[in-house]
């Protein structure tokens, strides 16, 4: 069985909702990121940070990764953020608007200054057009482990703000962007989390872009609201005919008369030998899901 965590279903949480708080505790999320930024108006960002400190020191959160989002530095509220989570020990910290790697430097000294446990991780949201014209730079401060990075997350909704694209269904005028980010992920080994789906009213539709994003090569998708969660868990997971497909083209790869060969035939579709590792993945991802599902 592999190490691999999962990162399907990934719900922000309000900070400033203690009820939302509590309620994640028994929500069948992967992730969960408590915010303090985007989701709190300005008037309740201190009463946020200490309601969400609180709660990811108190634990009862069982097999959820816990992440803060943190108010950016620039703002009143950053510095102080950084340092009540420090403080928390979340198992990673989301840094808003990283438009380049000065960014995580900055961060980066902070935490060494602040003396952080490093078990920490911090994540970069991509929400700028910057951040999209410095994408490789950015993933290659992953580097340096001074920088603790290890995922990117997107912030569809502020890059649309800030370039005038449309929201639309198959998010055509955003795909450039999509794949530019995830190829500097992956070339840097980083995690990268989609964009939300804002219509809360329409799971359909939001199972239909968790569907979109795991082709194109995501490893989940951040959520706004529970609703969403079994549409995330669902498109994320390899079907039971991937599954199926993938363990026979690992059988017939290890049988003694392809042992020397470079391609094969199974069920009449070719498959060359850089497909075992695909096929491998399949199924520890889906040997992953089903001991997660037998020990909730």
């Amino acid at each position: 069985m592999s190490d691999l965590r999962l990162r399907r279903s990934v719900l922000y949480m309000p900070g400033s909702n203690p009820r939302a708080l509590e309620k994640a505790k028994t929500l069948p999320a992967d992730s969960l990121i408590l915010d303090l930024e985007d989701a709190v108006a300005n008037d309740e960002k201190e009463r946020a940070r200490e309601q969400v400190c609180a709660a990811v020191k108190s634990g009862g959160y069982g097999h959820r990764e816990l992440v803060i989002r943190v108010n950016a530095p620039q703002t009143p509220w950053g510095d102080g953020d950084l340092r009540a989570a420090i403080q928390a020990k979340p198992d990673a910290i989301l840094m808003p608007k990283v438009s380049s790697p000065a960014v995580l430097e900055s961060v980066a000294d902070a935490l060494e200054a602040l003396d952080a446990p490093d078990s920490i991780a911090v994540w970069a949201m991509i929400e700028t057009p910057a951040a999209i014209l410095n994408i490789h730079e950015i993933a290659k401060a992953r580097r340096d482990r001074r920088n603790r990075l290890t995922g990117f997350v997107l912030g569809t909704n502020d890059l649309a703000k800030d370039t005038w694209a449309q929201l639309v269904r198959g998010r055509v005028p955003m795909l450039p962007w999509m794949m530019l980010t995830l190829a500097a992920a992956r070339a840097e080994g980083l995690i990268i989390l989609d964009g939300v789906w804002n219509d809360i009213a329409d799971p359909e539709g939001c199972r239909e872009e968790c569907r979109q994003a795991r082709d194109l090569g995501f490893d989940g998708k951040t959520l706004i609201h529970p609703n969403q969660i079994e549409p995330a868990n669902t498109s994320f997971a390899p079907t039971e005919e991937e599954v199926r497909r993938a363990r026979l083209v690992i059988e017939a790869f290890n049988l003694p008369e392809n042992a020397k060969r470079a391609a094969i035939k199974v069920e009449g579709r070719m498959y060359e030998r850089q497909h075992i590792g695909m096929a491998r993945r399949a199924v520890v991802w889906s040997e992953t899901i089903a001991a997660r599902d037998a020990a909730a």
